[in-house]
């Protein structure tokens, strides 16, 4: 294979994955939503190796469960998941602050990129605007991991926020957004670390952690009361093609048993 088909293919292969990731994002593919390789290799008109890749991507990412017979399934996380997922966050987060001055570099020349994801996520979530807030805050949480000196740290914590808006969006769609459980806390939180306020910052990482625990004990207390959650939502977030931010765009396809996609898949030679 030449240099250039291999990276055509590795990129219809990410495109695929990241438009996938959109739908799952904006729950227009909802938790249990199956579909096979075949079907979106049809839907997108591509062949069905990118398409198996992606979806094995995203599958490795947690996002999706897989079976040899029935295919591919858009993964259901119960609150139970939800809350480690937030108890696992806040323990990676507060062994990074035993000794920021060895794990985390700030740049000062990257905070302006994150205040406008950080002003971009706050007022999405008081507009009510659920796919511009997915995509700016999970951006907003990106750019904030490149100061984290371990890769391996930063691209985890990118993925249980992804998965946390997996679990969130399909009841924010269901039963409305209220300001009242949304995390607004960017803001302070990014002004915190450009003045190198240790304790402000640990101050708003502790809000937002106690913030995702509270909602899940609202959730299991409905559960428990028989009642349907009310809204809620933590506001996290999610790598690469946000939800609310512009793609190249090619030829519109939707998915299968999916009424609409406003995701689509960039020209690849």
């Amino acid at each position: 294979m030449s240099p250039s088909g291999g990276v055509t293919r590795n990129t219809l292969r990410q495109q695929i994955a990241d438009a996938l990731r959109d739908e799952v994002l904006a729950g227009r593919l909802p938790p249990g939503r199956e579909f096979t390789v075949k079907q979106i290799a049809e839907q997108y008109g591509v062949s069905a190796t990118p398409v198996r890749e992606a979806l094995f991507d995203l599958s490795a990412q947690g996002l999706l469960a897989s079976d040899q017979h029935r295919g591919f399934q858009v993964r259901e996380f119960t609150v139970s998941d939800y809350r480690a997922m937030a108890e696992a966050r806040a323990l990676v987060v507060e062994g990074l602050f035993r000794n920021p001055a060895e794990r985390v570099a700030v740049r000062p020349e990257g905070l302006a990129s994150i205040r406008r994801r950080a002003a971009e996520a706050v007022r999405a979530a008081k507009g009510g605007d659920l796919d511009v807030l997915i995509g700016y805050d999970l951006r907003f949480w990106r750019e904030l991991g490149q100061f984290v000196l371990n890769p391996y740290v930063s691209d985890f914590l990118t993925r249980l926020r992804v998965q946390a808006w997996v679990f969130a969006v399909h009841r924010l769609r269901r039963d409305g957004m209220d300001e009242g459980v949304l995390w607004f806390g960017h803001e302070d939180l990014v002004e915190a670390i450009a003045r190198g306020d240790h304790e402000q910052v640990h101050a708003a990482l502790h809000s937002y952690y106690a913030h995702a625990l509270a909602w899940a004990d609202r959730l299991e207390a409905r559960a428990a009361g028989g009642d349907a959650p009310g809204p809620s939502a933590p506001a996290e977030s999610r790598e690469s093609g946000e939800s609310g931010e512009s793609r190249e765009s090619g030829k519109s396809r939707e998915f299968p048993g999916t009424p609409r996609t406003s995701k689509t898949l960039g020209h690849c030679a």
